[in-house]
């Protein structure tokens, strides 16, 4: 119980940093609010890839990358409303698909059936 506690101490005080104290940006962000919003997406990617790396079941590592996924959506929307360029949306949108897609391929292939099942 007391890991869980911790944990969720260092997530509010990371994003709660983040909101109050941006990192500097290299994108030259037009607003702070995409600025903070991109910085708090880069900051939950680093934590579904140490759940990658650390997951004790290999389920779990499932559940992260397929949010790690959902990331990368936020990212290309991000993206597309800063620049005003609808591509990434699509990109975002065939990125989704493909990730839920490999999800379930990965779900199916723990379980330990065939992929025509």
């Amino acid at each position: 119980m007391k890991r869980w506690i911790l944990g969720l101490i260092i997530i509010i005080a990371v994003l709660t940093a983040v909101i109050f104290y941006p990192l500097p940006s290299l994108l030259g962000w037009q607003s702070v609010f995409l600025q903070r919003g991109f910085n708090v997406l880069i900051i939950c990617a680093l934590f579904c890839l140490w759940r990658i790396l650390r997951g004790p079941t290999p389920a779990d590592r499932i559940v992260a990358i397929d949010i790690l996924g959902i990331l990368i959506l936020g990212f290309c929307a991000l993206l597309g409303i800063s620049t005003g360029r609808d591509w990434y949306i699509d990109i975002g949108i065939a990125w989704a698909l493909q990730s839920f897609i490999s999800s379930l391929a990965l779900a199916k292939y723990l379980e330990g059936r065939n992929l025509d099942e």
